[in-house]
């Protein structure tokens, strides 16, 4: 909430010096404007709290016994879902490939509209937004919250401010209870959580979700923007000269000066200092001294300026949303053009259909199947009385789908090969293996092969899945072991 501003006069002075080593920090308190810029936003924030909450509440009918909720991560299940994905622990490279194309989606925005994700999108924007509408509920706007802070202590200061961190604690409440209810059965979950019927884990959960939410909205605010994310730190990174950031039209605006009745434009800049720009900026920078760490892009010192133009009966624009090319190219008084497709914006396309295209074919091309197979290694092999080898095997055979399967086991890979399953039938050159719907089936087999046709001491084996109605088939590689001959 608060942004490190050095006095001039105060140098810094090593101890025992009479300058003080740090300067105070000074609360920002962002004035409200109206714009276009503005409406986005509050747009942007309604969208993005109305897909959070509603969120786990959407249903997606998935058969009997399977949880129908739309959007869930089932812990105690192992399983992710999202509408009709169903995505195991095993495939968590899933994961991955969406957090590989956020970030490149990230570049991509920042290549094309600098840090448009940071002023509309980013849960940090939202919340802060949120928690300062109910200041400004409350308190009132710029004048009136800066009034409050200088005033000293007294009931009428303590209502109001208890009555601000009361609805913060309300919408934080709020952000930590809707996190939790991805992770089971929303309208359940609700009820238990307040009828205090859940486990702690949840009220944790809620605790520490909550409690970020209200400490970095409310009092953190612009420090998290400057010192804790490290977006701001790589930015110019991401930048390049046709990258469309928030930028002040210098060539038009200097020589600034306040404006004075009767006074024309001509010999002077159209910046008339009234510092609007720097009020109602969330992080309290100033745009006129160009682009800085603390923009994030939100461009309400745009509509805040151009307020103050359409009083003035001067042009829009002298804040604005453009490139440096373009400003360089105005000041000239050479046409200007907006250059969206380039060599970075180009690449990034290229990444971003390349893994989304790869991700879908995966998913397109997805087996219902899973088999896992662990060599017992204690011991490798048993020479029976007959003089036959045996290997024992662990199988894990996922059905991922939810329908009871049979499937046919067999080996191949040694000639004369036997197969035996503990708690089911013995010898036989293969098995049916019954695996209940969206479950693992674990399965002890032995692998019996005569002494003469066991090859050397480690021969390759396979072990061929079939499942029986669809015919879907799988193949493991594994391994048999036998003495030296």
């Amino acid at each position: 909430m608060a942004t490190p501003k050095i006095d001039p006069s105060l140098k810094l002075s090593s101890p025992g010096g009479d300058g003080p080593l740090y300067a105070e920090t000074v609360i920002i308190h962002p004035r409200t404007v109206k714009g276009t810029f503005r409406n986005w936003k509050w747009a942007a924030m309604i969208v993005l709290l109305g897909i959070y909450h509603i969120g786990p509440f959407l249903r997606w009918d998935r058969g009997p016994d399977a949880p129908d909720q739309a959007i869930l991560a089932d812990l105690t299940g192992q399983r992710g879902y999202f509408f009709f994905l169903e995505i195991w622990p095993q495939e968590v490279y899933y994961l991955t490939g969406l957090l590989f194309i956020a970030a490149v989606a990230l570049f991509f925005m920042s290549a094309v509209a600098g840090r448009i994700w940071c002023g509309f999108f980013c849960f940090q924007t939202v919340y802060t937004d949120l928690f300062v509408l109910v200041e400004r509920w409350v308190v009132g706007d710029r004048a009136k919250r800066m009034a409050l802070d200088r005033a000293p202590w007294t009931a009428a200061k303590v209502g109001r401010k208890a009555a601000v961190n009361a609805i913060w604690l309300l919408i934080s409440l709020s952000c930590g209870v809707g996190f939790t209810l991805y992770f089971g059965d929303a309208p359940t979950m609700l009820v238990d959580i307040f009828s205090f019927r859940e486990d702690i884990a949840v009220y944790g959960t809620i605790a520490i979700v909550g409690g970020c939410c209200f400490l970095l909205a409310g009092y953190a605010r612009e420090q998290v923007c400057l010192y804790m994310c490290p977006y701001s730190r790589f930015q110019s990174a991401m930048f390049d000269e046709h990258s469309l950031i928030v930028t002040y039209e210098e060539w038009r605006g200097e020589p600034r000066k306040p404006a004075r009745k009767g006074e024309g434009f001509e010999d002077r800049g159209h910046c008339i200092d009234c510092k609007m720009c720097v009020t109602s900026c969330p992080t309290g920078i100033d745009i006129r001294e160009g682009i800085q760490m603390g923009c994030i892009g939100c461009a309400l010192c745009i509509d805040a300026c151009d307020s103050m133009m359409d009083r003035m009966g001067l042009p829009r624009g002298l804040i604005t949303w453009d490139s440096t090319t373009n400003q360089e190219a105005r000041a000239r008084g050479e046409p200007t053009r907006i250059r969206l497709v380039r060599l970075r914006t180009i690449i990034y396309t290229v990444i971003l259909l390349a893994v989304g295209g790869l991700m879908v074919a995966s998913l397109a091309t997805r087996h219902t199947t899973e088999v896992n197979v662990l060599h017992e290694r204690s011991p490798m092999f048993v020479q029976l009385s007959d003089g036959s080898i045996r290997n024992g095997y662990v199988l894990k055979i996922s059905n991922m789908i939810r329908e009871d399967r049979v499937y046919d086991l067999s080996v191949a890979g040694l000639e004369g090969a036997r197969l035996s399953v503990v708690g089911g039938v013995s010898n036989v050159a293969s098995a049916e293996l019954a695996i209940p719907p969206d479950s693992i089936g674990t399965f002890n087999v032995f692998v019996t092969v005569p002494r003469d046709k066991a090859g050397g001491k480690r021969s390759p084996l396979s072990f061929n899945l079939r499942e029986t109605s669809k015919g879907e088939v799988a193949r493991v590689e594994s391994l048999f072991a036998a003495p030296d001959k």
